[in-house]
């Protein structure tokens, strides 16, 4: 014999447990403020005993919200946009809303396009969109009419609100703590192409050999990844007159520290080494890793309060906000060798 499926408590059932109206159990459940202590306890009391759970699909055809937004993203193996959306899952959870990833393999407009669609479709209240490619940001020139969006990273031309790091100026520091340190140069591993975090980067970096009136050399492209580095590293190795290195990132500079190594350079002594990111690991480097810390908290939270603006007043001016670096000095780096005795503060070109 089958026994019978137990029907689900709502919001009647809670009012009845409870002794107190329908009204007084919507007030609770909306946190409002015009309830008695002492009632909350009792309607809050019923809710749990008769494992009362809202009607989320019927609570947004009144209120017209799903609580709910949408994240568009790739590749969340990269320390940096696995952060981004960690960061904001975390900020909009705190806000009360739920977050729907689509996780896209490739980062093409008409994917980009194709995802916010199918996020539109949900019933999504607004989406991020980390969009550390240019071809990314061209995709959100053409969002759904009304929709409330921000970008990670995204380009100055899209016509949407942006929250970024600021990637020059954690180059800057880099490039700069290493030419104090007496380098004459720096060396730099770059990103892909395509991404506005290599641009960012390479900008930096050059700009700050460019003031300082130093050589800038050919920069070694890479892809993020330790075997990209690693290939740099031996490249560096062999070559006269390399004393420091600015990785584009932390799992780079993993890379090419591992190839200085074998090739029996030492580091710092013989080569310093920064990279970009500060990822959990790089304190347990060998040596430990001088880099550039991100604030992906700060990322997360701007996102949300950004996206909850457009949602609560609707479009307003498009914002671009930018959250700065912070550079951590470790073992890899030190001053040149002939420069050792030097006061602090950029050196004079020899």
């Amino acid at each position: 014999m089958t026994t019978p499926k137990r029907r689900l408590p709502v919001m009647a059932d809670v009012a009845k447990e409870a002794g107190v109206s329908h009204q007084t159990v919507s007030r609770v459940l909306n946190d409002h403020p015009n309830v008695r202590p002492d009632t909350r306890a009792r309607v809050e009391e019923a809710i749990t005993r008769l494992g009362y759970r809202r009607n989320l699909v019927a609570r947004a055809l009144v209120t017209k919200r799903s609580r709910t937004l949408g994240v568009v993203s790739f590749d969340t193996t990269l320390y940096g946009p696995a952060s981004t959306i960690y960061g904001i899952e975390q900020a909009a959870r705190t806000a009360g809303y739920f977050v729907s990833i689509v996780s896209l393999k490739s980062i093409d407009a008409a994917s980009v396009r194709d995802a916010i669609d199918y996020l539109a479709e949900q019933g999504v209240d607004g989406v991020v969109v980390v969009a550390p490619q240019r071809s990314a940001g061209r995709a959100l020139e053409k969002l759904p009419p009304g929709m409330p969006a921000v970008a990670v990273e995204g380009t100055h031309s899209a016509d949407v609100s942006v929250v970024c790091i600021d990637q020059v100026q954690g180059a800057r520091l880099a490039t700069r703590h290493l030419l104090e340190l007496g380098h004459e140069t720096v060396w730099h591993v770059s990103g892909p192409p395509d991404w506005l975090e290599t641009e960012g980067r390479m900008e930096g970096w050059r700009t700050v050999l460019k003031e300082a009136g130093r050589p800038v050399p050919e920069p070694l492209a890479g892809d993020w990844s330790p075997r990209a580095g690693y290939e740099a590293g031996k490249s560096l190795a062999a070559m006269d007159g390399v004393t420091a290195v600015f990785a584009g990132n932390d799992q780079m500079a993993l890379g090419v520290l591992r190839a200085l190594s074998e090739a029996g350079v030492r580091v710092p002594d013989q080569i310093s080494v920064v990279g970009f990111d500060d990822i959990p690991e790089s304190e347990f480097f060998s040596p430990p890793l001088t880099t550039v810390r991100q604030d992906f908290d700060v990322v997360g939270r701007h996102c949300i309060e950004v996206l909850l603006r457009q949602i609560d007043v609707g479009p307003t001016a498009y914002e671009r906000l930018v959250v700065p670096p912070s550079f951590v000095v470790r073992s890899s780096t030190a001053p040149s060798r002939p420069m050792r005795n030097l006061p602090s503060g950029l050196p004079p070109r020899p």
